[in-house]
């Protein structure tokens, strides 16, 4: 299910975490139309997705040198 979390990632295009607790591995499919994911996965698996905010790991820049150094 973290997998599947992390694909859902990818197309909500913001941070998606499993929290169902199954560990095991599964092989299912989803037929999704206009209708969007967020209904076809709830109606399809059952699995409910909730919006809600928890920490997330950040990358924070702040420095660049614009001219590369030599090694």
């Amino acid at each position: 299910m973290a997998d599947f979390a992390y694909q859902l990632s990818r197309h909500l295009n913001r941070p998606a975490f499993d929290q169902t607790g199954l560990k095991d591995r599964y092989d299912f499919s989803l037929q999704c139309d206009e209708a969007g994911l967020v209904p076809v996965v709830q109606q399809q698996l059952g699995l409910r997705i909730e919006s809600a905010k928890a920490p997330v790991d950040v990358l924070i820049i702040d420095h660049i040198d614009r001219v590369p150094t030599e090694n």
